[in-house]
């Protein structure tokens, strides 16, 4: 699903931020990503989405090469790849249901479409109730479950989960990681960037640790050392 072939970013002259990195994650995986500030957990996130380039190496999403993707092709691109974030981009003059519509309206999907695929993500974020509310009017918990349901109503193969916990209290991390592990049930990949030690050792999952821009471990139910 996702692969890294000798990946290296370097900034500048000689800051290297990902080096020689070889990665294979697969179809219907939930993979935590761990490492302090600095060594490169954003800047591999962010290759996958065509925000950076590697400067070395090669990136496959399936059997797509998007090492050198051209800028006509980075919409479809995004558009199969789902990204939550810590801060929730939300619309603060647009209610739940139309912050989650407006990901369909600028690409324009008929409206019958969104009418049907907006109650669906909502559902599965346990926003039914709240859909016409705004997003002063709910908790931070609710507000990043609408930059979930946002990030789902292109169906996506993958979902890019960046500190998606970062801002919230433990009761709404939880909520957050259960929603995130109840999307991958349905066979979406995820990768989950955090630095919550909780979160990655109650999950049990597979963990990638960056240390110093390289690959430090990579355990299948592993635990973040740090």
């Amino acid at each position: 699903m996702i692969k890294f072939h000798g990946v290296t970013k370097i900034y500048g002259r000689d800051a290297v931020a990902l080096r020689d990195i070889n990665l294979h994650i697969k179809a219907g995986e939930l993979v935590s990503l761990v490492g302090q500030s600095g060594t490169g957990k954003t800047t591999l996130t962010k290759m996958l989405i065509a925000e950076e380039r590697p400067s070395k190496g090669k990136i496959e999403i399936g059997s797509w090469d998007i090492t050198d993707i051209g800028p006509d092709d980075v919409p479809f691109l995004r558009r199969q790849i789902g990204t939550i974030f810590q801060d929730f981009k939300l619309l603060p003059k647009k209610t739940v249901y139309e912050n989650v519509a407006f990901a369909l309206e600028v690409v324009g999907e008929k409206h019958s479409r969104i009418r049907s695929v907006v109650p669906q993500v909502l559902e599965i974020v346990g926003l039914s109730n709240k859909a016409d509310r705004y997003p002063r009017q709910i908790s931070g918990g609710e507000q990043q479950r609408v930059a979930i349901a946002r990030s789902l109503v292109h169906r996506p193969k993958i979902i890019i989960a960046d500190e998606p916990t970062g801002n919230l209290d433990s009761i709404n991390t939880v909520e957050i990681i259960e929603i995130l592990k109840k999307i991958n049930e349905f066979g979406t990949t995820i990768l989950l960037a955090t630095h919550n030690r909780e979160i990655v050792n109650h999950l049990r999952r597979r963990v990638i640790t960056l240390r110093g821009g390289e690959i430090a471990s990579d355990e299948e139910e592993g635990k973040y050392r740090l």
